[in-house]
């Protein structure tokens, strides 16, 4: 063990886990609300933001496309710091890094600057980063039989910032006015300032690292520092099939909603919506990603991970319908973009639990920022050719090709059900509560 991990775990033995585990679950939640706020209130108008500043439509896609691609690339380096120091830097790092993005926003579009926009945009996508990581977290300390639920709470907390977030982009919008500032690049002000307070708070607060202390409980053989290379994270997740089907599971999941929420806006706009009513639909959606995440853990604990990702699918399958033949109906979009959340976050959360049930506790942090490097890429290349979709074809195309994503994912999970059926006819930890499986 490490300098660092002696000095993060010492003051904790296995009589006071509870007592952290609640104050750790407070601090993440914490965090989650503001990180929630910040990323919502930007992001809820990127797309349109990137149609005003690049006078074209057919790369207005590319905008909360590159929030995506920047969430990706910088999963990596966090997963390394945090694998090397703990959470807790790694966490304020991106946070802070978010803030300087949302800035560079902010001065892009005064200065008509398409280029630095998307570098800000690219910058902003740390946030999300940091809010992702946050539900591993949560998971460090966890029971393994409560596990997904850990991971739900933290992902349910992002609900209150999240849905305020759209419905405060007009205020932070008008905010600006008279400045030489957008109205759709107000919110992103706003969001520079949120990230920051969220940074300050996780810096103070979330002592001592969970992750650290975490190391520092788990059996000796848990602890060497070779084990905790993203080399070894890698080869953790190729060598167990269930974490290769988390792997996919987040990032089909992930994938079909950026790719089918980013274009949302514009087509709603085609339809005669105002940015009020815009902020509405997504503030619905985004209840269905983080408010029920709660539910989609205890199914997940209850029932297994295995069924929850087949939910997943269903779910998504029906949210593609919905939005893709809604037509002028604004009523059944927002249904649609509903549904499309509730999948997302059956997709997300038995996901992160089936990785973090599928590798050793050494190798955890890396798989998991491969995991969310992964489902970003992903999901980077999806928005990218959303937009082009929508240009060249319509919006109703786009859920299609969303949709079809569906398939293999839907196949995988059978295939793997049916292979636990036949092999030893018992219930894995991978599809039953994971406590009788050791962590």
């Amino acid at each position: 063990m490490t300098a660092v991990e002696r000095a993060a775990a010492a003051p904790v033995d296995a009589a006071l886990l509870p007592t952290l585990r609640r104050r750790t679950t407070a601090v993440l939640v914490a965090s989650q609300i503001l990180g929630g706020l910040g990323v919502a209130t930007g992001i809820a108008l990127s797309a349109v933001l990137a149609r005003q500043v690049s006078g074209t439509e057919a790369l207005s896609g590319l905008a909360p496309t590159a929030t995506v691609a920047g969430t990706a690339v910088l999963s990596m380096p966090m997963a390394a710091l945090m694998t090397a120091r703990g959470r807790r830097p790694g966490l304020v790092l991106a946070y802070l890094v978010g803030a300087l993005g949302a800035c560079v926003v902010v001065v892009a579009a005064r200065g008509g600057n398409y280029p630095l926009l998307l570098c800000g945009m690219a910058a902003f996508g740390a946030a999300s980063s940091a809010n992702l990581q946050a539900r591993f977290a949560a998971a460090d300390l966890a029971e393994p039989q409560r596990r997904a639920r850990a991971i739900s709470n933290v992902v349910w907390a992002t609900t209150i910032g999240a849905v305020l977030g759209p419905n405060i982009a007009a205020p932070a919008g008008r905010s600006v006015a008279g400045l030489g500032i957008p109205a759709a690049a107000g919110p992103f002000l706003w969001a520079a300032g949120i990230f920051v307070m969220a940074a300050v708070l996780v810096a103070v607060l979330l002592r001592p690292d969970p992750l650290l202390t975490a190391r520092a409980l788990a059996p000796q053989e848990d602890r060497s520092p070779e084990a905790r290379s993203l080399h070894a994270g890698l080869a953790a997740v190729a060598a167990s099939p269930r974490a290769r089907l988390a792997l996919v599971t987040v990032a089909v999941s992930h994938t079909a909603m950026v790719s089918v929420m980013s274009m949302t806006p514009l087509d709603l706009t085609h339809h005669g919506a105002s940015i009020d009513l815009i902020g509405l639909v997504i503030s619905g959606h985004i209840a269905g990603m983080y408010a029920f995440a709660p539910l989609m853990g205890r199914l997940a604990d209850r029932v297994g991970r295995l069924s929850v990702a087949g939910l997943a699918a269903g779910l998504l399958a029906v949210a593609m319908f919905l939005a893709g033949t809604a037509g002028d109906s604004h009523g059944q979009t927002a249904a649609g973009l509903f549904v499309l959340g509730l999948g997302w976050s059956a997709g997300l959360v038995s996901g992160s639990a089936l990785l973090t049930d599928s590798v050793p506790q050494s190798a955890r942090a890396a798989a998991q920022g491969i995991s969310d490097l992964t489902m970003n890429t992903s999901a980077g290349f999806g928005g990218a050719i959303a937009g082009l979709i929508v240009a060249q074809a319509s919006y109703a195309w786009l859920n299609v090709a969303a949709a079809s994503l569906l398939v293999p994912l839907a196949a995988l999970v059978l295939f793997t059900r049916t292979r636990n059926r036949n092999g030893d006819r018992t219930r894995t930890a991978a599809d039953s509560p994971p406590g009788v499986q050791q962590s």
